[in-house]
């Protein structure tokens, strides 16, 4: 084992020589990845039993691949290669990954799937030197029928990916992503990010579900199949193992029927029942919420509403960031320690800022009652789209609603952040993109415009402001409008206040300790820092109790690079809120809600 001044770089064997590279910052799980990360299921809401895994140890190198079984540096699949995580950490408009593969005697019989999670951002994938398939978008799923493809014995995987983040020439979904990181903006995550893996399945299988279920018990289904119709069959099973409901129809056809007297979801009790649905000989496992997201007024006030009822909702800016994974959190533990932390202060909902993750955070958030506000990725703040660079963002837009919509924890789309890459100089395109969300998904609310170049579409009337809040009230920064009372008032975000830490806690890369100073407040101590949270947190309870506020976001989770203004630091070891304070803070915040709640 050889070590370093940031802990243990474990070699995954001789063979291999794959190493975890130093990154600039480690975590307590930098060291126990291994050689077969993210071992997880990675399709929770539609899951088979006769699957294979291909993540794992994979070739790597720049240009696009050789035939056959190139050779090149060894690479941590799924990962960023400009993460320490890879074995890389650097990066490449163009490259290609390749391994070899043998197909499991269990996958035998049937139809096979090659299934990728996410690659950024456009991808070229060969089964032994044939083409199965090509993909554009660095945040979505895809999949390839691969039977003809395949054969007995070893099989070669190549796939070629052009990654054009800052390219003169093109405007993508990249939220956060720059070659040049600075403050606010981050190092950008190329190449095959997410889980990839093999799937049998039958001649005819299902290729998406989509399941809203309501608190009154109905639950509304489509079953998308390969080819044909065919009958559908869902049961509902309780968490103790009892069927409870089964509802019939039709593949390709919506349809619907009802459970009597389900437990709601919600943050509180965030209750969920197993689903399984059958069409011919394909079977998948899934799980479903019974909730309802709508808008209604309370004493006069424009309010969100969960299941009929307005509670204050109170999250963090979530970047989604790791200094040894950069868009890729070590393992399930490490994406979870997030979330579980914010749960234990008291938060009841995050935002996913700009970003999209793993299938698996979001059961996480469904399991652990954390509503979800959901970013589209933007594209550049610095660049306007031509007409072709619009359509295909807003067919990406129909991307993440379509393989999000199914999970109870998200409540709200937001369409932009902060005018960037938003139109507005001939049309506002967020007047039609918010029409074709609520058509796509009308069981949740829609954020248009989060920040400003708000034009009155949306659900939600947005303010940023920092450091204090201006949430519902009748002051507002020029940077703003003045509050809509025909929308729900959030403060979409505040805070961020930093503290600086010790070097051990920081980014050790001079470019960013170099900008800390650009954070929007820094204290000197941490005792100034909780002093500060707690004025803040004393305003927005001002505003929730006194003009319109209903939701708020804090600036943020954790540290990010050259950001100092987290919960946590960036390698999650530092907790800044004194737990205690927070936590009363907090509660005063939903006391003050439950107070406007009454006549």
């Amino acid at each position: 084992m050889k070590t370093n001044i940031l802990g243990p770089v474990i070699l995954a064997s001789s063979a291999l020589g794959y190493e975890v590279k130093t990154p600039p910052l480690d975590t307590d799980w930098t060291y126990k990845v291994g050689t077969d990360p993210w071992p997880e299921y990675p399709r929770p809401q539609l899951q088979r039993s006769r699957w294979q895994s291909l993540n794992g140890i994979w070739q790597w190198g720049e240009g696009t691949s050789e035939s056959g079984s190139p050779k090149g540096s060894d690479v941590l699949v799924p990962s960023c290669i400009e993460s320490g995580l890879s074995g890389v950490m650097q990066s490449a408009q163009t490259s290609w990954f390749a391994r070899e593969f043998e197909v499991s005697e269990d996958l035998s019989g049937q139809q096979l799937l090659i299934n990728f999670e996410a690659v950024d951002y456009q991808a070229t994938v060969y089964i032994n030197d044939e083409v199965a398939g090509n993909h554009t978008g660095g945040y979505w799923r895809f999949s390839f029928d691969v039977t003809d493809l395949v054969k007995e014995g070893t099989n070669t995987l190549r796939v070629d990916v052009f990654d054009p983040t800052d390219a003169d020439g093109y405007n993508i979904p990249i939220g956060k992503q720059t070659l040049n990181p600075s403050h606010i903006f981050y190092t950008p995550c190329s190449g095959i990010w997410q889980s990839v893996w093999l799937e049998s399945v039958p001649a005819q299988y299902i290729t998406q579900l989509d399941v809203a279920a309501g608190m009154d018990g109905t639950v509304d289904v489509t079953v998308t199949t390969s080819k044909g119709s065919g009958d559908v069959k869902v049961t509902v099973t309780d968490d103790s193992g009892k069927d409870i409901a089964t509802g019939s129809g039709t593949a390709n056809e919506p349809f619907s029927f009802k459970v009597d007297s389900p437990s709601l979801w919600s943050p509180d009790s965030p209750t969920l029942y197993n689903l399984t649905v059958t069409v011919g000989d394909d079977e998948v496992t899934s799980y479903t919420g019974f909730r309802t997201i709508s808008v209604g007024e309370v004493n006069g006030v424009k309010r969100p509403l969960i299941n009929e009822e307005f509670f204050f909702q109170f999250g963090t800016l979530d970047q989604g960031f790791w200094p040894d994974g950069i868009h890729v959190p070590p393992n399930y533990e490490a994406m979870v320690f997030d979330l579980k932390q914010l749960k234990d202060l008291g938060f009841n909902m995050l935002r996913k800022h700009i970003k999209v993750e793993n299938d698996l955070f979001y059961r996480a958030c469904d399991e652990l009652g954390v509503l979800l506000i959901q970013d589209m990725p933007s594209m550049p703040a610095n660049r306007l789209p031509n007409a072709e660079q619009q359509q295909e963002w807003e067919r990406q837009l129909d991307i993440l609603i379509e393989q999000h919509r199914n999970y109870p924890s998200i409540y709200t789309w937001i369409i932009y952040n902060e005018g960037w890459g938003q139109l507005r100089d001939t049309y506002y395109p967020e007047d039609h993109l918010t029409d074709r969300v609520k058509e796509l998904d009308p069981t949740r609310l829609v954020d248009a415009t989060s920040g400003w170049h708000d034009h009155g579409f949306g659900d939600w009337h947005d303010n940023h402001h920092y450091a204090n809040p201006q949430c519902g009230t009748p002051f507002y920064s020029i940077a703003s409008t003045p509050y809509d009372h025909k929308r729900v008032a959030i403060q979409g975000e505040f805070g961020g206040i930093g503290q600086n830490v010790s070097l051990e806690h920081l980014w050790k890369v001079q470019a960013a300790i170099d900008t800390i100073n650009q954070t929007y407040e820094i204290d000197e101590t941490i005792e100034a820092w909780n002093y500060r949270g707690h004025v803040l947190l004393s305003e927005l309870r001002d505003q929730v109790e006194m003009w319109d506020c209903s939701a708020a976001i804090w600036t943020q989770t954790t540290d990010v690079e050259g950001e100092v203004n987290g919960l946590l630091t960036y390698d999650r070891r530092v907790l800044r809120p004194d737990v205690d304070q927070w936590k009363a803070d907090i509660r005063a915040l939903m006391d003050a809600a439950k107070g406007r709640n009454k006549k």
